[in-house]
């Protein structure tokens, strides 16, 4: 025992020997680390699982942008059978639409955009034989070989990616089928589904996930609605600008920069890249030039004013935070990674927030479920002492 006493007291006074930036420097870093750790083995989950992951998340957005639909018309009396059916099927009206639009414009423009090709590339062999480069037909024809060589040599990946179509075809339909079903079930039970998950954690801890949920749930229905109104403004620009100058796959080039506004900064370069180039094919540099103008004036009034303005109210993101986390996603999981990179930080960031506030320690945890309840059976609202303004976030399936 005495033994035991005189460590303690050999350790404390190495301890108190040592100075105090250090030995807050070791308190935080072992925290930092198992915190780390803890993000690394998520991360790691959810890569492991993305065919799962990603279209339950892309369900957890389609559910925030049909929810205030669903309310309206409930509130107007319809049976909300009959509205969630509505709203699922102009849903997916509206993207069938798009697509066939987009897919008939394409396959009516292909010849010609070929043909177009040919002599644009004819056109820039030609200024390139006359430039001060003084590059020869031999050199450029060699050149191109070149790239064919190269094209060769990673063949197997071609061989690969075309063998692997049809899992990656059976995948994509998988994603499809569960992100219908998870929309569906977030519309007609979200209480339930949300209710379910606040009762996994401890009960003294029920009270801060219920209402941190509840402000990430409404900071993603302010995002999904105004980045919608933001692509819809891109695309609306570039579009008509495409189509006053002529430019062909006008149509075409509008979806694409509706879709590709849902990723912040880069998505809006990517695709006013495209619309220039296929300008520059089919209709030569000045056009190009135009069109390239056309972006970059859209892209102006998009950063210096509807980023700030609508976005900066709805998401309280930095730019320069909006920048990274799109990088970091579209490093760690590509195209999907930099579509919900900014939605997750955002969320995140707004529930962090509210746990660090301190609020939910005034508002009272929600009950255990009954025994033997089902699964995903809804909160009964008539329990005695049983608050439903604190108990359950608002859900997909509230009003």
């Amino acid at each position: 025992m005495g033994s035991d006493v005189r460590l303690t007291q050999s350790e404390q006074e190495l301890a108190e020997s040592l100075p105090h930036g250090i030995r807050l420097g070791a308190a935080w870093s072992w925290r930092l680390l198992l915190i780390g750790a803890l993000i690394a083995v998520a991360i790691f989950l959810v890569v492991q699982l993305r065919l799962i992951v990603i279209p339950v998340l892309v369900a957890v957005l389609l559910s925030a942008l049909l929810v205030p639909l669903v309310s309206f018309l409930v509130k107007h009396k319809w049976p909300r059978g009959l509205s969630i059916a509505v709203a699922m099927l102009g849903m997916l009206a509206v993207v069938s639409g798009l697509l066939v639009l987009v897919i008939t414009q394409i396959a009516r423009n292909s010849s010609a955009l070929s043909e177009r090709a040919v002599e644009s590339f004819e056109s820039i062999k030609e200024a390139l034989l006359n430039s001060p480069l003084q590059l020869t037909e031999t050199q450029i024809n060699g050149y191109l070989q070149q790239l064919l060589d190269a094209i060769q040599q990673d063949s197997q990946i071609f061989i690969s990616g075309a063998l692997s179509f049809g899992s990656s075809l059976g995948h994509f339909l998988a994603g499809m089928l569960i992100t219908l079903f998870a929309t569906l079930f977030m519309l007609i039970d979200g209480k339930g589904i949300w209710g379910w998950v606040v009762r996994i954690f401890p009960r003294r801890a029920r009270a801060a996930v219920d209402g941190a949920g509840k402000v990430g749930w409404a900071t993603l229905g302010n995002f999904v609605k105004v980045q919608i109104l933001v692509a819809s403004i891109d695309a609306v620009g570039i579009g008509l600008g495409a189509a006053l100058l002529q430019v062909p796959l006008a149509i075409p080039i509008a979806v694409l920069v509706f879709l590709g506004s849902f990723i912040p900064i880069v998505g809006a370069v990517a695709t006013g890249a495209v619309a220039v180039a296929i300008a520059l094919v089919y209709n030569g540099w000045p056009i190009a030039l135009a069109m390239l103008g056309v972006v970059l004036l859209v892209q102006q009034i998009e950063g210096h004013v509807l980023q700030p303005l609508i976005m900066g109210t709805a998401v309280k993101v930095h730019p320069l935070a909006v920048v990274l986390v799109v990088a970091a996603g579209s490093m760690l999981a590509g195209i999907p990674g930099a579509l919900f990179a900014v939605p997750v930080a955002a969320v995140l960031n707004v529930m962090v927030h509210y746990i660090s506030s301190g609020v939910w320690k005034h508002t009272p945890a929600p009950p255990l479920p009954p025994q033997g309840s089902p699964l995903w059976s809804t909160v009964p609202q008539a329990r005695p002492g049983y608050r439903t303004d604190a108990a359950v976030a608002p859900s997909p399936s509230s009003p």
